[in-house]
């Protein structure tokens, strides 16, 4: 007898870095998986005849802010860290960084703590924490709450450094404006992966930055300098740099398909370009609204808005993302799964040491020919 118990056949299989045609996918008796010709598959195994699509690891999502109709600011507990997780795995998540926009120190000492408690309880899904701020430029501050905006001080450089010790990845966006760049290389050489954000500061500053050790941007294009003939911005600085992941928004309203198309070709490296759904209470619910810092925000045709108009977060799902990128902004639909997938999942520490397809701390899914939906496999 094989050791294979079940193979998928029938669809092309991604590993998380590129599309394989006639493969099949073995699910082996101690529960590992392998990629194996279709040709090689045991006579004696069981096998499920897909009709098509795409098999695929589960995404990577360094962004998420919410789900289940639950948000982290609002309560950083096990509990509610547990909610969102299950929420994204619904709809193809497999592995997220719960992400704490701006508030108090205190918050962001109990959201560190609840993010530990959930990695030591093992709930699916969390592998460590993204601090969105407060250490932000108020002039790009977007939806986080101007008035907790503030620069790094020494405490607050402590509290990241104490969490990069305890927890597996550690996340921290920030703007020049309120970190040194001395604050940026004790937090690069600590582990934590700094991201640029929410920030007015120009090219030069963006670039000395990174050169500081800052190795991510945070939604690229949205709350930033843009890049202008006379001063590229921090839009400018990512896009010449063959160094620097970037996270971007495709829904095709926090930038637009033909923005996404000419990034994708001008960027010096488009292969660091990543997928984030910076999703909020909504993903994975149907809640109409929720409350953020004592704001009400506003779900209405894939759009999250203050009462004011201003975008807080998206109503986004990694599944449309990839249509986004495929179907409207001309992606590759290997490349595109890629940015949902392995690249992503190249910034963070505690992963397998093989393809995310291979991975076991990855689920695995199966997603339609023309990306409108998925099935989670083995559940």
């Amino acid at each position: 007898m094989s050791s294979i118990a079940k193979a998928y056949v029938g669809a092309r299989i991604h590993d998380g870095v590129s599309i394989h045609n006639d493969h099949a996918l073995a699910i082996h008796a101690d529960g590992s998986r392998s990629l194996i010709a279709r040709r090689d598959v045991p006579d004696d195994c069981l096998l499920e005849n897909l009709p098509g699509g795409i098999i695929a690891p589960g995404y990577v999502d360094l962004q998420v802010n919410g789900g289940g109709g639950v948000m982290f600011n609002d309560d950083q507990s096990v509990d509610t860290l547990r909610t969102i997780a299950e929420a994204h795995a619904s709809i193809g998540t497999a592995a997220l960084l719960p992400t704490l926009i701006t508030d108090t120190a205190d918050r962001t000492k109990s959201a560190i703590a609840a993010v530990k408690q959930a990695i030591s309880e093992q709930v699916a899904g969390i592998v460590g924490i993204h601090l969105e701020g407060p250490h932000l430029s108020v002039a790009r501050k977007g939806a986080h709450d101007p008035a907790l905006i503030r620069p790094m001080t020494d405490a607050d450089l402590a509290i990241v450094l104490d969490a990069a010790e305890s927890l597996p990845n550690v996340m921290m966006t920030v703007a020049p404006e309120s970190a040194t760049n001395a604050q940026i290389r004790q937090m690069s050489d600590a582990g934590v992966i700094v991201s640029l954000g929410h920030t007015d500061a120009d090219f030069d500053t963006c670039m000395a930055a990174f050169d500081a050790g800052a190795s991510c941007v945070t939604h690229l294009f949205n709350a930033m300098s843009q890049l202008g003939n006379r001063e590229p911005g921090l839009v400018g600085a990512t896009l010449a740099r063959g160094d620097i992941h970037a996270g971007l928004i495709a829904d095709a309203i926090h930038v637009h398909p033909a923005v996404i198309r000419i990034t994708l070709a001008a960027a010096q490296n488009n292969a660091r370009i990543m997928l984030v759904t910076d999703a909020m209470a909504t993903a994975g619910s149907h809640i109409n609204d929720f409350v953020l810092n004592g704001r009400k925000v506003i779900r209405q045709d894939h759009r999250l808005t203050l009462q004011d108009g201003t975008l807080a977060g998206a109503d986004l799902e990694m599944t449309r993302a990839l249509s986004v990128m495929v179907n409207k902004a001309g992606d590759d639909v290997s490349d595109a799964i890629r940015r949902a997938t392995a690249t992503p999942r190249a910034l963070l520490r505690g992963f397998e040491q093989c393809c995310p397809l291979l991975d076991r701390g990855l689920f695995v899914h199966h997603l339609t020919d023309d990306l409108s939906g998925l099935t989670r496999l083995g559940k």
